[in-house]
């Protein structure tokens, strides 16, 4: 797991400076502080700061050369299927020089070229800038789970694996990127290919980016399909489902302990975390170290039921209680995650990977067990989501002309209006649920001068846009689709990232193995919300020999925080400070009457901790990229690359 960086000139008379690259990669320690290393030849240059996991000898350092010096790679992530690669590499005629699965990725560019990604099963985000075509390749994972940004412009191209190493580049000017403040506000993170930051991009999962004298577009080289359904008439076709995913969830588990050094699991008492480790017991021949966060809340607590299956596996277990003196943590959540990001839970992952970094430098997680088998609450046909007073009302005033109209100020009004017909009962549902900021919230929320700026702009558009090229029959696949496409790699995958890199640990989710995604997508929607209530239906019946009913049947918690309590003690204050400032009043962007009327609220009993939360941690991001004002810990030490 590592941080990469580079740059390439358009013009072949434009020297990279070789003191640029050694900024960008001096912000990017944290994410592999074992070796750093920058290659550089006329307009081309690239960077790495190294996580050492696999082949732990120089031989495996990076940017990494083939024999004659005409391909380089930078690479971020693991191949998990390296070694069945090498050998056919191998049989190809080609020679290695390490253990390492970058040396594979080279070679297989070398043999196949673009369609060398079909052939990856793993986690990446690559630079690899071929000398003999002067084309430069970028590419992420199917699963988007390793970042990668970029900057285009008519001169050149700078890449990263975070936003902070592209603006140690000289000419790079911190902009806001509105539109993208826009979606944010909605999803609690900013959607690929948006960028908070004004001419950066992100490539987005399953594509690829393959650029030649500045010029190419990112294509899609990989799409999951709910399509092609697994024929279930029966009890014994039940259990042969049950049983085959077991056996490849197993493989996947198996695959991903590879590695030359220790590995542990996150641990929350949830059944995916409790399944992968008590699936990594039986195939691990040493005690496994388990990592939990606590809270002193009880509602938020889950310890007891990670203790359980602790005992259960005989696992070296480990616990962090999170307490709400956290004031001091902001900044230096801010500053690693690079963009506003307002999903909560940040927090105890970002404790709880600095607890596991204290012991290993691995760790598995359940991640995706509940995009696979429809395990959130919000899929479900009777929670409270679908009870909420005055929904009805909102339905009408969201698609009724007179609410609508003030965001189709000089936007061909007609035209926009007309997309709403995409939003039947079901998605705009759905949309409700999933999103903190809506458009009926925003309406509210939104000065006249910010509504000018996102006039016709939607972001259920970007929801709509992925319902519309699912290829799923039914309305929960085809969310499961959304979900995989949109909250997964863009908030999901991006808080574990940064969490865990920021701390210099590496991550696997043996959930999110696309082979076995593919494998889950062919399961019947009914074997995974049963009679629409019960969620992970299938999985339950595969865990019930591994674990305890407590823990199987359970009612669902997530990885919740009691922000909610926060922010009416502990955190009241700063958030009103902050919030409620003549500073963040001048961005003219919010209305500062609606947001003491919420404070209030909130404050008074109310529950409004999500719109709260996602508007305090865009303008602490204001205040620290755009006015630098607020400096966190971790920018300031930086070592010498």
């Amino acid at each position: 797991m590592c941080g990469i960086f580079g740059i390439v000139n358009f013009s072949k008379t434009s020297m990279v400076e070789p003191e640029v690259l050694r900024r960008m990669g001096s912000v990017l320690r944290h994410r592999g502080p074992d070796h750093s290393g920058v290659w550089f030849k006329g307009n081309v240059g690239f960077g790495q700061t190294r996580l050492s996991i696999v082949d732990l000898s120089h031989n495996a350092d990076q940017p990494m050369l083939n024999e004659d010096g005409t391909v380089v790679l930078t690479f971020n992530g693991e191949i998990y299927n390296f070694i069945e690669l090498k050998q056919y590499l191998i049989q190809r005629g080609h020679i290695f020089r390490s253990n390492s699965d970058t040396e594979v990725v080279i070679h297989l560019w070398e043999e196949e070229g673009v369609k060398c990604l079909e052939r990856l099963n793993g986690m990446f985000a690559l630079a690899l800038w071929d000398d003999n075509s002067k084309e430069l390749f970028l590419a992420k994972d199917r699963l988007g789970k390793k970042p990668l940004f970029y900057m285009l412009s008519k001169d050149k191209i700078v890449f990263a694996s975070e936003i902070k190493s592209i603006l140690q580049c000289p000419d790079v000017i911190c902009q806001p990127n509105i539109e993208a403040i826009h979606h944010y506000l909605s999803y609690q993170s900013v959607p690929s290919p948006y960028c908070v930051f004004d001419g950066m991009l992100k490539l987005p999962p399953a594509h690829y980016l393959l650029l030649k004298d500045g010029i190419g577009k990112p294509q899609r080289y990989w799409k999951l399909s709910y399509g092609d359904k697994i024929s279930v008439k029966n009890d014994r076709d039940i259990d042969n489902v049950r049983d085959e995913l077991l056996q490849r969830l197993s493989e996947s588990v198996r695959m991903r302990l590879m590695g030359d050094v220790p590995v542990g699991a996150f641990l929350s008492g949830g059944i995916d975390s409790s399944l992968i480790t008590a699936l990594m017991a039986g195939l691990s021949n040493q005690q496994i170290n388990t990592f939990s966060i606590g809270f002193s809340d009880k509602e938020y607590d889950e310890t007891m039921y990670a203790q359980m299956i602790a005992k259960r596996y005989e696992t070296r277990h480990h616990e962090f209680v999170v307490k709400p003196e956290i004031i001091s943590l902001l900044p230096t959540l801010v500053w690693h995650y690079n963009e506003p990001f307002a999903d909560p839970s940040a927090i105890p992952t970002y404790y709880v990977s600095k607890l596991a970094r204290e012991h290993v430098k691995v760790i598995l997680s359940g991640d995706g067990g509940d995009e696979n088998f429809a395990g959130y609450l919000r899929y479900t046909n009777n929670t409270h989501y679908s009870q909420k007073r005055g929904f009805s009302s909102f339905l009408k005033r969201f698609i009724s002309r007179k609410f609508v109209w003030p965001f189709f100020i000089g936007s061909g009004a007609v035209k926009d209006f007309q997309r709403l017909s995409y939003l039947n009962q079901q998605k705009l549902l759905y949309y409700y649920r999933i999103t903190h900021f809506h458009e009926l919230y925003k309406q509210r929320l939104f000065t006249d001068e910010m509504k000018k700026k996102t006039a016709g702009i939607f972001s259920v558009d970007i929801m709509l846009d992925h319902y519309r090229h699912s290829d799923a029959r039914d309305f929960l696949d085809a969310t499961l689709d959304l979900d995989f496409a949109l909250y997964l790699p863009d908030t999901l995958m991006v808080k574990v990232d940064i969490a865990a890199m920021a701390n210099s640990l590496e991550v696997r989710a043996p959930f999110l193995d696309y082979k076995f995604i593919e494998f889950a997508a062919k399961i019947p929607s009914n074997l995974k919300l049963k009679d629409g209530i019960d969620g992970k239906y299938i999985l339950k019946l595969a865990a019930q020999p591994y674990l305890p009913k407590e823990v199987i049947y359970r009612k669902k918690m997530g990885f919740g925080v009691p922000i909610d309590h926060w922010l009416r003690n502990e955190l009241k204050d700063m958030v009103c400070d902050v919030l409620l400032s003549k500073r963040a009043a001048e961005r003219g962007l919010f209305k500062r009457q609606y947001i003491e009327h919420m404070l209030k609220r909130h404050i008074n009993g109310e529950d409004h901790h999500y719109l709260i939360w996602n508007l305090l941690m865009l303008e602490l991001w204001f205040l620290m990229f755009i006015d630098k004002t607020l400096t966190a810990p971790s920018a300031i030490q930086c070592s010498e690359y």
